[in-house]
């Protein structure tokens, strides 16, 4: 379980991260800040690829819970755009025998963060994006109604990279600042609220050291 921290503390962590910051290439080497923002529920130095598989919540000030994914497609291949033409609606189905179980499935992410750190997001964070489906957390159902959620690109039994949890802790913290209803023992994986149906972010994701990133 993840503790809780109080909103100076990730104030002050979010001042000392990589995501926060762009040096220059000009001859002074000039260090700019560049601290995450979200404008409208949309991070500002993310990706966007909006999705259609969205609605929207039934409470936007309800936002307090954010739950870790994974996803690789195909399954245990890393890289390309299919995850992106998943949760938009254009995957090929003749591009992979999986995909053509899958392609119609509707069903998206906040963001993912691929292997390479690159966050791209595709719901805004002020609507619902479908990917708890039936899931409970803490005797509460419908995790979907109040949660942001977070696509690693990886697998169950594959490492994630260093770039993922620097990224992902990063992205974490900026939300938490936002969205001060979502605290660290409200940080869980799709695994834990619906247990019957799935194991991600599974026992490839070090919950320890993802903890000691966002607690400094």
């Amino acid at each position: 379980m993840l503790g809780y921290k109080p909103l100076a503390a990730i104030k002050s962590l979010l001042s000392r991260t990589k995501f926060n910051r762009e040096r220059l290439t000009d001859p002074t080497t000039r260090e700019v800040d560049m601290r995450p923002i979200i404008e409208n529920g949309w991070l500002t130095q993310a990706k966007h690829v909006p999705s259609p598989f969205f609605d929207a919540r039934s409470d936007i000030n309800d936002i307090s819970l954010l739950v870790v994914h994974n996803i690789s497609l195909p399954p245990g291949h890393f890289g390309g755009s299919y995850i992106e033409d998943f949760f938009t609606g254009n995957l090929d189905p003749n591009a992979h025998p999986f995909f053509d179980v899958i392609h119609k499935m509707g069903v998206s992410a906040h963001c993912l963060i691929k292997r390479n750190g690159e966050v791209v997001q595709f719901v805004s964070f002020l609507d619902r994006a479908w990917h708890a489906g039936q899931s409970s957390f803490a005797g509460r159902a419908c995790c979907n109604d109040y949660s942001i959620g977070i696509e690693l690109e990886g697998t169950e039994f594959t490492a994630y990279t260093e770039l993922q949890y620097q990224a992902l802790a990063e992205l974490t913290l900026t939300i938490m600042q936002h969205y001060p209803q979502v605290t660290q023992p409200r940080i869980t994986g799709h695994q834990y609220i619906a247990p019957l149906r799935k194991s991600d972010p599974g026992l490839s994701f070090d919950w320890v050291k993802y903890r000691q990133l966002i607690q400094g």
